[in-house]
This record gives C-alpha cells, structure tokens and sequence, in this order.
C-alpha cells in the first residue's frame, strides 16, 4: 500500500510543503525564473483544478507544464488547437478493428488521455471542439458514440492562450473560462534571466528534469486540500469579492456598475476558497485565512469578469477592475 494513503493530515501537510519545494527546485533545472508562475500551478494542481496560461509565445509555456509532468512522474499529453481541430482529434474515435475474420468497432484514445494535458492555444478552435474539452474537463470522461471512457487519474489541463494574435482565434465562451481554477499570467523574464535562457538553450548539454513527487503523493495532497480548514472571515471576504464583482448587486463599486457587464458567479468564490486552501496546505499552513484569500484573488476571478464595450473604448481591463475591488473589499 501507498505510504502517503497511511499518513495523518499532519503529516501529509508537511508532505504537501515538503513537494512544493521539491517540485519548484527540480522544474527549476529546466526553466529559468516564473517561480510565481509555477507557483500558480502547483496551486492548481493541488486543488485539482485546471489553469489557463496567458502569455505572447516563446515563454516556456511548454516547457514549464512537460517539465512538471515530469517532476511528477505523470503522463503527458499535448493538444495543438488549430481551426480544423476536431473533438476526435482530442478525446479519441472508434475504429474499425479486424481479427481473424470478425470486425468489431475498437476505442483508440486521443491525447487528452493523459494524466497532464497541454491545450496549446485554446482560442484558436472552434466552439465545437472546445466543447469536447469542457466535458472532459467538468466531467473527467469524455464521451464517444454512445460509450462513456473514464479519463486517468489525476486529471488536470492547463491551457495556453496568446494574449496579442486575434486573427483566426474564436473567444473562450464564459462557461469555458469558468472551468478554469486560475487565469496564469506569464511575463517575459528579468535581463538576468534571459542571459541564462540564452546561454543554456544554446549549450550542447540539456537539464534533464527527474521525477521527485509520485503520483500517488500527489494524490493524496489533492485528497487533503479540501479538509484544510478555512477561517470565517477568509470565507467571508471570498464571497465579497466575488459578490462585489457583479454589477447588479449593491456591494459593488461604481467602476463595477460601470464597466462589467457580468461578473463571478459562485464558482468564482467556491475557487477562491479552494485555491486559498491549495495555497495554505503548500506553504505547510495548518489552516487558510485572510492573507491566502487575498493572495488568490487576482488569478481566480480575472478571467472570470465579462467586461462592456465600454471598457473596451476607455481600455480598461479586468486587472483594473480586481484591483478595484480589492480595496473596496478591505
């Protein structure tokens, strides 16, 4: 039997601390710098959520999210999203199988059958397709003819999205998005940081990342998040933010009435309460409060703000209106 299936919440809490700082040293071979990205991530993965990447291409992405299927000892598959993507071509078909003289239909899994799954620029598939997705990642099976394949676990996606190409892209619908645990901004690296991508992406020799947290360890930190406890007020302000971000209810500030057109609904603040746990259970802290909240707020209801056509013309975003409401909700 798996050691961490015997082990106390205790211990498993100072196992879920212990991972994190394995895990961000060893992706750390192969990737320069996003600590707090990667941060992010190990959030979402902890909670069992999924998290969509923002950032113009040549950021290490990729190789972020392979590195850390690695350090995890996971599958990984990648999913490169074009126009003429099919949901097959994601979640798998039947075909026809031939042996010894008898045909049956036979299930051949797509890329989506892995533990860790890349979407590589989600908005640039049609709605059909991203439906495909959307079931797979509420659901955790996916559905083909009229059989239903259970997907392996753990399952989680993260998604890439490019921020400045708009041609040929199809926007995410808000119920897409809101499948997201965390929106994930990527930032272009520090002058000392790029001097080090620079010179070991050209070295002849490469980082080879090794696998430092077992699948069933993970497991069982994604099986702890939820018992971690959460303080009243941590709650409490959980549900103000996101409340405070809809433009019909009173709480909500006048830049909100102003510029929203709708904002989190209660999977917003049910995620912000998960990611505040995932964040608490990884710095080895026996309970979330206040301060994880805050700390989770910004990437847990970006992406989950419909902004007017009014914030458009005046180019205010929703980073704007977060911080907004973070001071109106202190």
């Amino acid at each position: 039997m798996n050691d961490a299936v015997e082990m106390s919440d205790a211990q498993l809490l100072t196992l879920a601390a212990e991972s994190a700082q394995k895990l961000q040293r060893e992706v750390a071979k192969a990737v320069v710098g996003q600590d707090e990205v990667l941060e992010a991530m190990l959030v979402t993965l902890a909670a069992g959520g999924h998290a969509l990447l923002v950032g113009v291409p040549g950021l290490a992405k990729t190789l972020l999210v392979s590195s850390l299927a690695k350090a995890l000892d996971l599958s990984f598959g990648r999913v490169q999203f074009t126009p003429d993507l099919l949901p097959a071509d994601i979640t798998g078909t039947d075909v026809l199988h031939e042996d010894e003289g008898k045909r049956s239909l036979r299930f051949m899994p797509g890329p989506i059958f892995h533990n860790l799954v890349l979407a590589d620029e989600i908005n640039r598939t049609p709605p059909k397709t991203q439906a495909a997705l959307l079931q797979a990642m509420q659901e955790r099976h996916v559905t083909v003819g009229t059989k239903t394949h259970a997907l392996p676990g753990p399952f989680q996606v993260f998604a890439t999205r490019n921020p400045i190409e708009q041609e040929g892209t199809y926007p995410l619908p808000e119920a897409q998005r809101d499948r997201f645990l965390l929106e994930i901004m990527v930032s272009y690296p520090s002058e000392e940081q790029e001097r080090e991508v620079a010179l070991r992406t050209t070295a002849p020799s490469k980082a080879v990342v090794e696998p430092v947290v077992s699948r069933d360890q993970l497991a069982a930190i994604i099986g702890l998040v939820p018992r971690i406890p959460v303080t009243d007020e941590a709650v409490h302000l959980a549900v103000r933010f996101a409340r405070a971000s809809r433009p019909s209810n009173d709480v909500a500030p006048d830049e909100v009435k102003q510029y929203v057109r709708y904002g989190a609904g209660p999977r917003g603040s049910q995620a912000l309460v998960m990611a505040a746990k995932a964040r608490a259970a990884l710095r080895g802290e026996a309970a979330a409060d206040v301060d994880d909240v805050r700390a989770m707020v910004i990437p847990t209801l970006r992406h989950r703000l419909v902004l007017s056509y009014r914030a458009d013309a005046e180019a205010v975003g929703p980073l704007d209106i977060i911080r907004v409401i973070q001071k109106h909700c202190r």
